[in-house]
C-alpha cells in the first residue's frame, strides 16, 4: 500500500512547515516539499492534510492491556483495552504491564494480549513483572526474558513507597537494576527498572542510595506517578537533576481540583522552573489500571479507572495553555519515550521510521492515524476494529 499524506504541517517532532509524507508499506518512504513526490504507473492513497498538522503518534509506556485494579475485590477488576480506544486517543505504540495483580492476571496473558493487539494494527510491548519481589516471569528470571523473547523490553512495574508493594528491600531493588541492566545489554534493549511510586513517605530514597552506592546509571531506572503528589514531584525533579528519567502520569485532569496532586501542566511549569531537561520527562496513561482511593487508615474506599483520552486532553492543554511549543509536548508524549525505550523506529517523521503518524486539526483534535502505516482512522472516522467488534 503507497499512501502519500499531502501538504500537511509537519513537526518531526521539530517543525518541517508544509511537507509531503511518502508511505511504502509500514515504513515512511521520503518527506519532502509538496508536489515533488511523483509515483506513475501505481495506486496511490493521498490524504488531503493541508488544514492539519501532522506528528508523531503516541507512545504510551505504561498500559494495563490486560486491565488493572482489584484492589477492591473481584468485582473491581478494571477491563481489557481496546484497539479503538488506543487509535482514538492518538496512541500507535503501547507497552503493557501488569500491576498490583500478579497472581490472576499472567504473564503469558500479557504477551498473549500484546500479540493480540499487534495483529489489530498497534505495536506493543511488555513489562517483565508486576508490584511484586520475587518478580514473575515466562522464562524464569528477568535476564532470560529480555535476552530471549522479543516482547520483554523493559521489568516494572515495581512498586516501592506503596502500602500495597511487597515491600522489597534496597538489596532486591539493587540486584534486580543489575538484572535489568545486563539484561537489556545483551537483549538489545532499553532493560530499565520501571518504578510504581506511591504515597509513601520514603518517595525516591531507594532510588536516590542505588544511584549513590551502585554503578548503576540514573537512566537505568525511572520512576512513574511521580507527580501523585508534590512533595513526591519535587523528589523526582532532584532524580532528573542527578541523571535519571522520570514518568508523569496523565490520569489527572488539566486542572484538577485537589491541591495534593500535580497536573501535568503543573508538572511541567515546576519542572520547567527548575531548569529540569525536558529530554529526561516522559507522558504515560497507566490505562485500564485502577486508581484506587484509599482512607487514612488504609481502607479502600472507591476507585476510578485511568483511561488514554487523558493524554490527548493534556497534549492539547499544553500547547493551547502556551506551556509549550507542540515540539516540545510531542517529544514528552514520544519522541523521549522511544529515546529511552530504545524504540529506534519510533518517534519521529523521518524516512525509513516506522509510519506511526496522526493528524491533528488546528486545535489539536485527532483526525487520521496510521499505524505501521495502515490506516486506523480516518477524518474523524474509526476504521481499526478489534476482532471482536461490532461491525
Amino acid at each position: 500500500m503507497i499512501t502519500l499524506i499531502h501538504k500537511g504541517q509537519v513537526f518531526t517532532p521539530d517543525p518541517l512547515g508544509k511537507k509531503d509524507i511518502l508511505i511504502l508499506g509500514n515504513r515512511i518512504g521520503a518527506v519532502s516539499e509538496p508536489g515533488q513526490i511523483k509515483i506513475d504507473g501505481v495506486k496511490v492513497h493521498i490524504v488531503d492534510a493541508s488544514e492539519k498538522i501532522v506528528i508523531p503518534g503516541f507512545i504510551d509506556s505504561h498500559v494495563h492491556i490486560l486491565g488493572g485494579g482489584g484492589e477492591g475485590g473481584p468485582s473491581t477488576r478494571a477491563p481489557e483495552i481496546k484497539v479503538e480506544d488506543i487509535v482514538s486517543s492518538g496512541v500507535t505504540t503501547v507497552i503493557g504491564c501488569l500491576g498490583t495483580d500478579g497472581v490472576t492476571r499472567h504473564m503469558e496473558s500479557l504477551l498473549a494480549k500484546a500479540r493480540g493487539l499487534e495483529e489489530e494494527g498497534i505495536s506493543t510491548y511488555i513489562f517483565s513483572g508486576s508490584y511484586a519481589i520475587p518478580v514473575v516471569t515466562i522464562t524464569g528470571s528477568v535476564l532470560s526474558d529480555l535476552i530471549l523473547i522479543d516482547k520483554f523490553i523493559v521489568a516494572g512495574e515495581i512498586a516501592i513507597s506503596d502500602h500495597r508493594s511487597s515491600q522489597p528491600t534496597f538489596e532486591e531493588i539493587a540486584s534486580l537494576a543489575a538484572e535489568c541492566r545486563v539484561g537489556g545489554m545483551l537483549g538489545g534493549k532499553a532493560g530499565a527498572l520501571h518504578c510504581h511510586l506511591g504515597d509513601g513517605s520514603r518517595k525516591l530514597g531507594m532510588l536516590f542510595r542505588l544511584i549513590k552506592e551502585t554503578e548503576i546509571p540514573p537512566a537505568q531506572v525511572i520512576p512513574t506517578h511521580v507527580n501523585r503528589n508534590p512533595a513526591l514531584l519535587e523528589e523526582g525533579i532532584d532524580f532528573t537533576l542527578q541523571g535519571g528519567y522520570i514518568d508523569l502520569t496523565a490520569g489527572i485532569d488539566p486542572e484538577p481540583i485537589d491541591d495534593n496532586v500535580r497536573s501535568i501542566a503543573a508538572a511541567i511549569q515546576l519542572c520547567l522552573e527548575k531548569k529540569v531537561p525536558l529530554t529526561q520527562i516522559t507522558i504515560s496513561s497507566d490505562s485500564n489500571g485502577s486508581m484506587p482511593h484509599f482512607d487514612k487508615n488504609g481502607n479502600f474506599v472507591g476507585l476510578t479507572i485511568a483511561t488514554q483520552e487523558s493524554l490527548l486532553r493534556n497534549f492539547r492543554f499544553l500547547i493551547q495553555k502556551k506551556i509549550l511549543k507542540a515540539e516540545d509536548a510531542i517529544k514528552l508524549f514520544s519522541t523521549n519515550v522511544s529515546s529511552f525505550y530504545k524504540l529506534n523506529q519510533k518517534g519521529e517523521i523521518k524516512g525509513g521510521k516506522d509510519a506511526d503518524l496522526i493528524l491533528l486539526d488546528k486545535d489539536y483534535n485527532l483526525t487520521d492515524s496510521f499505524a505501521m502505516g495502515r490506516t486506523m482512522m480516518t477524518e474523524g472516522k474509526l476504521i481499526a476494529k478489534g476482532t471482536f467488534s461490532p461491525e
